[in-house]
């Protein structure tokens, strides 16, 4: 049987930044991020590490299931923002919340961190390795973007959405297919320079203000916009659907351009495309669960509706997954 999302939950920290903000620490104007990007604020964790909005999201995840800690087998955290380089994040996660009987492990993938995750959190069900699974997608952007970086100040947001996977009652529902990619070319596009084993943290490192994301935005865009589209397509080609066959598109919230494109490459009208870029900005791994339950939260998705998540980011990753809403 397939494994099937039975709760889903987000957490996004309390504290709002407009466009406003940033205009008079940068060289920009609310009119011009938003003409180029749809985002209108975003939230910083002012206090706190990833695993603080992951936690919070969880707990709602086990609630809305009746569920105990120790009724958790695995615990996925997708971030390239982890509370330390070791221990995992989800070995922190899984200390806070006292999941006693669940293993885990992070996961990075960057932006594409969700759909990898929850590819690897469904297979450990459908082959009954475990019963229950947290995805988490999450990361703290804030703490690794440079406040002196117009390409990427005003991009980035902080969040986390969590998923339970479980498998499904009924054949007809849950994570159907994925198809993921990566091209190793593509790190010299997006990336950070120091902190790493190939060039560790010191003094000058630091000083010169090599641990902050960079990006060579025009090239990374292109990218984008071409891979994000063709997988997506992809995907439907390879399971033979139709935009009828389509409720929702929920697509990484990057760039609003890039969701367009890939909507229009797949046929659907722009109501079957879910958006908040415009309120969150770029949470990276926390993107797409986000958007995932604010759709339910509003009572938008319905049981058996067909999905499609799409995601882009930094490695290259990208991917596309169909699944079919399985819960009521």
């Amino acid at each position: 049987m397939p494994a099937n999302i039975t709760a889903v939950a987000h957490f996004v920290p309390p504290d709002v930044f407009p466009n406003s903000y940033f205009e008079s620490r940068l060289d920009t104007s609310d009119e011009w991020i938003r003409t180029r990007t749809g985002i209108r604020e975003r939230r910083f964790l002012l206090e706190g590490a990833t695993s603080d909005m992951i936690v919070p999201a969880a707990k709602e995840c086990l609630a809305q299931r009746g569920l105990t800690p120790e009724d958790i087998d695995c615990v996925i955290v997708c971030t390239v923002t982890p509370d330390n380089m070791f221990p995992s994040t989800a070995a922190t996660v899984q200390r806070k919340m006292g999941l006693t009987n669940a293993w885990g492990f992070d996961l990075s993938a960057a932006c594409s961190g969700f759909l990898y995750g929850l590819t690897t959190g469904a297979a450990l069900i459908e082959s009954n390795r475990v019963r229950r699974v947290l995805v988490c997608g999450a990361d703290k952007m804030s703490s690794i973007i440079n406040p002196e970086d117009r390409s990427t100040y005003i991009l980035f947001g902080d969040g986390a959405g969590v998923v339970l996977l479980e498998s499904s009652d009924d054949p007809s529902v849950g994570i159907i297919d994925s198809i993921l990619k990566m091209d190793g070319k593509g790190g010299d596009y997006l990336y950070m320079t120091a902190g790493g084993s190939a060039k560790p943290p010191t003094h000058e490192t630091v000083d010169n203000k090599e641990h902050y994301a960079v990006q060579d935005g025009q090239t990374v865009f292109k990218s984008a916009v071409v891979g994000m589209a063709d997988v997506s397509a992809e995907i439907m080609e390879k399971n033979n659907l139709t935009a009828d066959d389509i409720a929702w598109l929920v697509p990484h919230q990057a760039n609003l351009r890039i969701i367009d494109a890939t909507a229009r490459r797949m046929g659907l009208s722009p109501d079957k495309v879910m958006i908040n870029i415009d309120k969150y900005g770029n949470t990276t791994a926390g993107t797409i669960p986000i958007c995932l339950s604010e759709l339910w939260h509003q009572g938008k998705l319905k049981y058996g509706d067909g999905v499609i998540l799409a995601s882009f980011g930094a490695g290259y990753t990208w991917g596309s997954i169909y699944l079919r809403w399985g819960m009521k």
